[in-house]
């Protein structure tokens, strides 16, 4: 089942107008969720950000789009799965109302919301081969715009195309700067010693909300100094750990970067601190 617009609608029979400006021009932003024992992990989070990529994209927020709404919303699109899964991947897609080309007849917005069965009510270790590379090919632009979750996603489509046909598990993305952005699904963070370090947002990296969870855990470990600052890709193969994290995933550790392999023994540790976080909200 698809919920648009508050209505409940067969996924086989939900039709999207060939005007839709999110399709002709990538004028849609959207919320991925992981919702786990009956609550949304980490709501209040997704909510904000999502009426914050909204205002920065000048669209209209209607007066019924409360916290408390949405998430109803979220619950009667999974309450109306034929799934028995306690835990389910849901997305909230906004998109501006048809109408105008570059420059909208309308700030007001459409929205729609899906959802998927997963298998896992927590977020587990994976400590598979992991490989990952450089997508050179093109760049992230560092800026505000970058930090939103938006449907502009052609470079990370490009990225994983890049990784398939090379037998790599992920890529990491650069700007314009030639600076380390991201991967091409989550944040990235590297551990070099007793200092864990992340992208700022002025380098254009997502403003991710299990980055932001991990931020605050690691701004209150005692053997560990963490800083927000830019990477190189000169320190990849001088780092101890490198993982990338996103909300479905959790925290993803890379066990290989050209020659050199990578140990987990840190986003292990943050691993347990994160789900304590989750279960407590």
């Amino acid at each position: 089942m698809v919920n648009n617009n508050g209505t409940l609608i067969a996924s086989n029979k939900a039709i999207s107008s060939i005007n839709n400006r999110g399709l002709n021009y990538g004028d849609a932003v959207f919320e991925t969720l992981r919702v786990s024992g009956g609550k949304v992990l980490f709501w209040e989070d997704h909510y904000f950000r999502l009426m914050a990529s909204m205002r920065i994209l000048r669209m209209e927020i209607p007066m019924n789009f409360t916290q408390e709404y949405l998430e109803e919303q979220v619950f009667a699109t999974i309450n109306a799965q034929e799934n028995d899964s306690k835990t389910f991947r849901a997305k909230i897609l906004v998109w501006r109302k048809e109408g105008g080309l570059y420059t909208p007849a309308t700030n007001d917005i459409e929205w729609a919301i899906t959802c998927s069965a997963l298998t896992q009510p927590f977020y587990t270790s994976n400590d598979g081969h992991y490989e990952v590379e450089l997508f050179k090919d093109h760049y992230i632009t560092s800026g505000l715009l970058s930090t939103l979750k938006t449907n502009n996603k052609i470079i990370n489509v490009l990225g994983s195309i890049f990784a398939k046909e090379n037998d790599y598990q992920n890529c990491l993305l650069i700007n314009e700067k030639k600076q380390i952005v991201e991967t091409l699904n989550g944040n990235l963070f590297l551990v070099k010693g007793k200092t864990i370090k992340t992208p700022p947002l002025a380098d254009g990296c997502l403003k991710g909300i299990l980055r932001k969870q991990l931020i605050a855990i690691c701004e209150k470990l005692d053997d560990f100094t963490f800083v927000e600052a830019s990477i190189s890709p000169f320190e990849l193969q001088k780092a101890d750990e490198l993982f990338t994290t996103n909300v479905i995933t959790g925290i993803q550790s890379i066990t290989k970067y050209r020659k050199k392999e990578f140990s987990n023994s840190v986003a292990k540790q943050l691993l347990g601190k994160l789900n304590l976080k989750a279960r407590l909200g």
